[in-house]
């Protein structure tokens, strides 16, 4: 059993001092799709399932930027581990939007509690006495092997048939929370990277849940909590948080091409890797496109949390700004990794050494919703003056 990192490390340095256990797990997390004991173990004793949670239920309200930068640690490590733990803490940020009592049964009353969720837009909540009535399937829920609690994105459904719509006109999503033995979990997570996430889908059918138990995620109105991290949306901390799973798995694969550059020489070729000017250049250039990705999100997002403390709130084009920088860190991050599987040749391609996992992790990243190339579309629609058809702002 690794040690607890100390309390007043900040979150990377907690993930450092975990980062060996989880890199030495990662071949067992990705044969079982999901994380093994002694590493969840290593995770909870660090609290890095809760750095996102509010402090009133045992969180640590962390800097976005010293959050990102702990995700980065883990997926050096181990890409599938630092995902569950951006999931989980993504989800996490519902408690800053549920009553306080039921958030302290989730969260604050259990310190290993994870809560997960997953995708499938249009499902119909109907409102009955008390709260909604339930049926449906949804995916993509990573971590939900290790979470107590499932939740479900749904429009809302009148007593008369009818959506409930919003202020804008669209139907109103509210996201319904319920213990995950209520559900019928699924094992459908049979995929090339990423696949120590355990991302089942999972069920429900005419389950009851209490109108305590949902809030509208990232919705004004419903946010109860009014720290600095909370002006920033779950949506902001999942860009966040998955661009540096893909920064770490890129910083990884550049190291281990940088030692296996130092003493191999490719068959048939007159010199080393080490010694080939075109070895050397991209090298540098792979270096210089990571430092730089990775610099311009946390300079992103540090200059964002100063101005929200400052002004108390987000503004459209700083939303934008974070949607901008984490796409551009995973389509770089992308290339780093292809510059590193490249020029390691046939070695990348054996399970025993450190580039085939990490390649098939990293093109999981980027099939990923915060990885759409058409983000860029729409950023550049806002620079432009023109209104952004983008989703997932």
């Amino acid at each position: 059993m690794a040690p607890a990192p100390a309390a007043n490390l900040p979150p990377a340095g907690r993930a450092r001092a975990v980062a060996p256990l989880i890199a030495a797990a990662a071949p067992r997390i990705e044969a079982a799709c999901e994380l093994t004991p002694e590493v969840l173990d290593a995770l909870h004793r660090a609290g890095l399932f809760r750095c996102l949670l509010p402090r009133a239920f045992g969180g640590e309200e962390a800097h976005p930027a010293d959050y990102a930068a702990m995700v980065e640690v883990i997926a050096a490590a181990d890409a599938s581990t630092a995902w569950c733990i951006g999931q989980g803490s993504g989800c996490s940020m519902a408690a800053a939007y549920l009553k306080p009592e039921v958030a302290q049964e989730i969260w604050g009353n259990d310190p290993r509690a994870v809560l997960a969720w997953g995708m499938r837009p249009g499902i119909p909540a109907k409102v009955v006495d008390g709260g909604f009535r339930l049926t449906g399937k949804w995916h993509f829920a990573s971590g939900s092997r290790h979470a107590q609690w499932m939740g479900a994105h749904c429009t809302v459904e009148q007593p008369d048939g009818s959506l409930r719509l919003g202020r804008d006109g669209h139907p109103v999503e509210r996201t319904l929370l319920f213990p995950k033995s209520s559900a019928t979990m699924i094992d459908d997570w049979q995929v090339i990277g990423l696949r120590g996430t355990g991302s089942d889908s999972y069920a429900v059918t005419d389950l009851f849940i209490p109108d305590d138990y949902t809030f509208g995620r990232d919705a004004h109105d419903d946010r109860r909590e009014r720290g600095t991290l909370y002006q920033f949306t779950s949506t902001n901390m999942y860009a966040s948080a998955f661009s540096s799973v893909a920064l770490g798995i890129a910083r990884a694969a550049l190291d281990a091409l940088i030692a296996v550059a130092r003493d191999k020489t490719p068959r048939g070729a007159a010199r080393s890797l080490r010694d080939s000017p075109v070895v050397q250049h991209d090298l540098a250039f792979a270096e210089a496109r990571l430092r730089a990705a990775r610099g311009l999100l946390q300079q992103t997002l540090r200059e964002i949390y100063d101005a929200v403390t400052r002004r108390g709130e987000m503004t459209f084009d700083e939303n934008m700004s974070i949607r901008l920088v984490t796409t551009y860190a995973i389509s770089q991050a992308k290339e780093v990794m292809q510059t590193a599987w490249q020029y390691a040749g046939a070695t990348a391609i054996f399970d025993a050494q450190p580039f085939e996992r990490r390649f098939r992790d990293m093109h999981a990243v980027t099939q990923q919703v915060q990885a759409r190339w058409t983000h860029f579309e729409t950023v550049g629609q806002h620079l432009l003056g023109l209104t952004p058809s983008g989703h997932f702002i």
